[in-house]
Parts: structure tokens; C-alpha cells; sequence
């Protein structure tokens, strides 16, 4: 939103395997949803969204659908569908194998990640997070005061986050370059 280029192409190689695959949900022309992303992205740079953006995968991928609409409506290519609520939308095995995948490498990488923490940090997480449970009651089975959990869960989080996001990174760039 800034201007930097380069934060737009992070967000261009993010977003467009993503818009890819939903747009060949809805177009069977792959040349018109190449272009309809490319353009997507071209407006995007010269005008900002009038209003912030709460999620922009969501705001891309509504962006994509209504552009494809538009386009089919200008006969340009035709999506065989009369209103919006028929859109030929399909899933394949292959989807959700590709997305089971990815998950299963993001859930190795926090797994990985957490057990590389100290054994208070690995408990607090556990109490809080997996079992969601109170700081109250975390604080009680710790056996340590409410503050000290705040601070203990803090401080665990922080130091996955400084370990998985340059995991994560590399994981999403290599998945993107396949």
C-alpha cells in the first residue's frame, strides 16, 4: 500500500498459485485467468483499495471472481453459466491431497518448533493453547501466579515465532517454485 515493489511481488508469488487454483474453479480458459490476474494485480498497484483491508486473500480472490464475471458477460469467454449461484465449481482428489500435504509440513515444522522450547514453554502451550484452558487454571496446575503464565506463555510464542518464520518462508517459496 506504500509503493514498495518488492513487498508487491511477495504479495504477487503469494497470492497466485491460490487465485490460480480458484479461478480454474470457475474459467476454463487459462490464457483469460492468466490475464484476469494480471490485471488484477495491475490495478491493484495503481489503486489502492478505498477502504482498508481486513483479508487480502479474501479481497483478491472476490477481486478475481467478479472480474471473471465481468469478463464473461462482456463475451468475451464463457464461463456456461446464467447467474453467479451456477457457477460450475468443482473439486478434485488432487486438491486436497495438495492441501493435506502442505498442512502436514506446517504442523511437522511447529511440532518441530515447539519441541525445540524449554519444558515450562512446552507446558504452558500445551495447557493454554491445546487444551484451552484459563491462564486462571494454567496458573493453578503450573503452580505459578497469573502474571508469571501471561509472561511464560509470551515469551514461548515469541521465540516460535523468531524459529518458524523463516521456516515457513522457505516452506511457502519452495512450494511456490514447484
Amino acid at each position: 500500500m506504500n509503493g514498495d515493489q518488492e513487498a508487491f511481488g511477495q504479495l504477487f508469488r503469494r497470492f497466485y498459485s491460490l487465485l490460480y487454483q480458484y479461478g480454474s474453479k470457475i474459467c476454463t480458459n487459462p490464457s483469460a485467468l492468466e490475464d484476469s490476474i494480471q490485471e488484477l494485480f495491475i490495478e491493484l498497484w495503481q489503486r489502492q483499495p478505498a477502504e482498508p483491508l481486513h483479508s487480502v486473500k479474501a479481497y483478491l480472490l472476490q477481486s478475481l471472481k467478479f472480474k471473471l464475471y465481468k469478463l464473461s458477460r462482456s463475451k468475451q469467454f464463457s464461463l456456461d453459466i446464467d447467474q453467479a449461484e451456477n457457477v460450475p465449481f468443482e473439486l478434485s482428489y488432487e486438491a486436497f491431497v495438495i492441501d493435506r500435504e502442505e498442512n502436514s509440513e506446517r504442523i511437522r515444522n511447529i511440532v518441530a518448533a515447539i519441541n525445540n522450547l524449554p519444558a515450562r514453554q512446552k507446558e504452558v502451550i500445551y495447557l493454554k493453547i491445546y487444551k484451552e484452558l484459563s491462564y486462571e487454571e494454567v496458573s493453578a496446575i503450573m503452580q505459578i501466579n497469573y502474571q508469571a503464565t501471561r509472561n511464560l506463555l509470551y515469551q514461548a510464542l515469541k521465540t516460535l515465532k523468531r524459529i518458524l518464520i523463516p521456516i515457513l518462508a522457505t516452506t511457502f517459496l519452495l512450494l511456490e517454485s514447484s
